[in-house]
């Protein structure tokens, strides 16, 4: 099933799509020799990694929990009807996430809290749906929460770098249209979301990316964003996706957090795992290992 419990939290996994990301190992992760993809294809084939086109496989995917009487989503993927001229995969997409939405049990006026982990623009796309060719909130009755640091980077009034990067439109499109509705609520360095949820700034792989981490009773989980591209990062912490603008900083960043999921029996979610989509990391050394697979099917 697509829905597992953590503490008194429910949590829904919902896919917008998952497969190969059009890029190579050695192109999605600067750096990187192929050894380490060779050393451990026999487990990242065909989840983590394609066997005949040799393409890194991600999915793009909403956490949907629910804690305290409010449906929050964790993450609105790509988004459909987007111009994305730097992506041409993701150009005028026509996906179902809504109808997948709604399998779960969750219809667009249901949702109380849309969690922004950072604003890539992979991340913010189901912010606003196309009406009558106008971008409106998709979740009408949301609150959208983010991190003030990325949304000041992101606005291309001031920061005019963003045209001609994998963001461009992505502001216009997925975030001014909430903020001119009144639903954004930004935030910085540590935001309690409930007595469950505590959202915490996690930099490097964008200024004000963040992670959201749960406490309910015994159990916690760490809803990871982009702390993580592949698995192999839990052991290669020193590695970065060519998406990380502050590698440096993103490496400490993980090694922190991947220390407090493994100290914390902690079940580490991140943004774009595909296979079984969560794991729990343990200490190997001066280094992280891969203890359990999440609880999910496989994609």
């Amino acid at each position: 099933m697509n829905e597992i419990k953590i503490g008194d939290v429910t949590v829904a996994r919902v896919e917008e799509m998952h497969g190969p990301v059009g890029m190579t190992p050695e192109q999605f992760f600067p750096g990187w020799t192929g050894e380490a993809w060779q050393d451990n294809r026999d487990w990242l084939v065909p989840h983590h990694l394609g066997d005949e086109d040799g393409q890194v496989r991600v999915a793009f995917q909403t956490y949907v929990l629910r804690s305290e009487g409010r449906t929050i989503l964790v993450d609105t993927g790509v988004g459909n009807d987007k111009t994305r001229p730097a992506v041409g995969a993701w150009d005028h997409l026509s996906l179902g996430y809504l109808e997948n939405l709604a399998a779960a049990g969750v219809r667009p006026e249901d949702v109380d809290l849309v969690v922004n982990t950072h604003l890539h623009v992979d991340h913010i796309g189901w912010n606003t749906r196309l009406v009558d060719g106008q971008w409106v909130p998709t979740f009408p009755n949301a609150t959208y929460l983010m991190p003030r640091v990325d949304f000041e980077h992101f606005d291309p009034a001031k920061n005019p770098g963003i045209a001609g990067s994998v963001n461009e439109n992505a502001f216009e499109d997925s975030i001014e249209p909430v903020r001119a509705a009144g639903r954004i609520q930004l935030w910085e360095d540590e935001h309690r979301v409930d007595g469950a949820l505590r959202l915490l700034a996690a930099p490097g792989h964008t200024p004000g990316a963040s992670v959201l981490i749960l406490s309910s009773g015994e159990d916690k989980a760490l809803f990871a964003g982009d702390l993580l591209h592949t698995p192999l990062q839990v052991a290669h912490t020193e590695f970065d996706s060519c998406f990380c603008e502050d590698p440096a900083t993103a490496q400490a960043t993980r090694r922190d957090l991947l220390g407090w999921a493994a100290d914390n029996t902690a079940l580490v979610l991140p943004a774009h795992f595909t296979g079984q989509t969560a794991l729990e990391v343990a200490r190997d050394g001066d280094r992280f290992a891969i203890k359990n697979w999440g609880p999910f099917p496989a994609y």
